[in-house]
């Protein structure tokens, strides 16, 4: 088994064919599938199936392929770090939950690079998907929260993924929602008072369970539910349809805008937000990665 199989298989998982794979590699296709046979003898697995449509992953080869993601993703932070790679361009990317200050740090390690030389990836996203881009190796960091509810099941999730959870900072909720809202200026909101305003929640997918969600709460009998994708029309919502959220109370104003705020929600569940970041186990951390969780720690003053 060798690197550049490793390289080619996760082409050819990635194109589902193998001659787009075979001109991606800049090899000719009978030495690819010369190679992918060589190394399925050798490791004793299936790992495509072949049609006339093109290939797909076996299940032993859809296991194979994330461990090989992981292996060449480490290569190529020691490469990095160690071996001068001329004009290649270095890869980072982070898979987040909706959360601002993620991506205000995202933007402050940024400006640390020139761009030319780097190819930089921030994914607001589901909270399954941070958790397989992490694993997979497509980003090298994940923000996700943990809580008691979802605690026991993150967990597990993580740790069949060999993933590990790092603490940035612990914080009770807040109702975020904004400021012509009737409730804005109140100094604490209870869970009876929002009974009349739909909560925002974000889309998780239909197999999501509520183990997943970004809120909390989140088998609280809502008497109005409204579902978004994303940030900005979560905020939209707040505006038109006098919306809520349920969250950290750690808002970014200069990339959200002045027009919203979080008072603390008054609950008598002592309920706690443990935010962190999410690494392959035993990770070698890029420079990019370092520098980023630097921002993060930065901005949430720990």
């Amino acid at each position: 088994m060798t690197l550049q199989q490793l390289k080619y298989i996760i082409a050819i998982s990635s194109t589902g064919s193998m001659n787009k794979a075979a001109e991606q590699l800049y090899v000719s296709q009978p030495s690819l599938t010369s190679s992918v046979q060589e190394l399925e003898k050798e490791i004793g697995i299936k790992i495509f199936n072949r049609s006339g449509r093109g290939v797909t992953l076996t299940n032993d080869g859809t296991e194979f392929v994330q461990y090989a993601r992981q292996v060449v993703g480490q290569f190529d932070v020691l490469a990095e770090k160690y071996i001068s790679k001329g004009n290649v361009k270095k890869k980072f990317g982070v898979s987040t939950q909706h959360y601002s200050f993620a991506v205000k740090a995202f933007v402050e390690m940024v400006k640390e690079f020139d761009t030319a030389e780097y190819e930089f990836a921030v994914r607001e996203t589901k909270t399954a998907e941070v958790i397989n881009d992490v694993a997979t190796m497509r980003s090298e960091i994940g923000i996700i929260y943990l809580n008691d509810f979802n605690r026991k099941s993150i967990t597990k999730l993580l740790h069949s993924n060999g993933l590990e959870f790092h603490t940035l900072t612990k914080c009770r909720p807040f109702v975020y929602l904004w400021k012509g809202h009737p409730l804005a200026k109140d100094k604490k909101i209870t869970f009876e008072q929002l009974a009349d305003y739909p909560c925002l929640q974000f889309e998780q997918g239909d197999n999501s369970t509520f183990y997943l969600a970004e809120e909390l709460l989140s088998t609280a009998d809502y008497q109005r539910t409204i579902k978004a994708n994303d940030r900005a029309t979560m905020l939209n919502l707040m505006i038109g349809l006098n919306g809520y959220t349920l969250c950290s109370g750690i808002i970014c104003e200069e990339l959200n805008g002045s027009d919203y705020i979080a008072v603390p929600f008054d609950d008598d569940s002592d309920e706690i937000m443990e935010i962190g970041y999410i690494t392959l186990k035993n990770v070698i951390l890029s420079e990019m990665a370092d520098i980023y969780i630097e921002e993060i720690k930065s901005y949430l003053n720990i």
